[in-house]
């Protein structure tokens, strides 16, 4: 029996809808965040304040360039950081805008600019949902404890920015 030509079969359509794109995009993130943690921590876990500066230079990890200024000036009343597009193009880089009150403990620093790497890495498609599942899975942390310990480092900013 002869094969078919691909052409001549009758392919099958797939439907993808949104639900089944965002479940992509969460695999996605999750894969590169454990990938991200698998390279940068710890044997005891932890991401260390200067390891995490070199993750954030390595572009399997972070797609474009991110810098760190402590500066609450370019903030919101009760925001803890910002991630800023650096110039036109986002292979410009980006700024991350860190509120100067976590500037003394590194370990907080590093929870904040992991939430907001997802910016860098997925862009406006990316919502507070997969910041909590890239943030979470890169410290090692359930997505609930990550999203606890943001809420109330953001709450020494604005009490009860998370609900709480």
């Amino acid at each position: 029996m002869a094969r078919q030509p691909i052409a001549q079969k009758k392919m099958e359509r797939v439907q993808v809808n949104a639900e089944d794109g965002m479940s992509s995009l969460q695999d996605h993130i999750r894969s590169k965040a454990f990938e991200a943690r698998q390279k940068y921590a710890s044997p005891t876990g932890e991401i260390p304040y200067r390891t995490f500066l070199n993750m954030l230079d390595d572009r399997t990890v972070v797609r474009n360039s991110v810098h760190v200024v402590y500066d609450s000036d370019s903030l919101e009343p009760g925001e803890f950081a910002w991630m800023c597009q650096a110039g036109e193009s986002p292979s410009d880089g980006f700024v991350c805008y860190v509120h100067p009150i976590y500037r003394e403990n590194k370990e907080e620093v590093v929870a904040l600019i992991a939430y907001h790497l997802v910016v860098v890495n997925y862009g406006e498609i990316a919502t507070a949902e997969e910041a909590e599942l890239f943030g979470a899975t890169l410290l090692g942390m359930d997505v609930e404890t990550y999203y606890n310990q943001i809420c109330a480092l953001a709450d020494r900013l604005a009490h009860g920015a998370c609900g709480g």
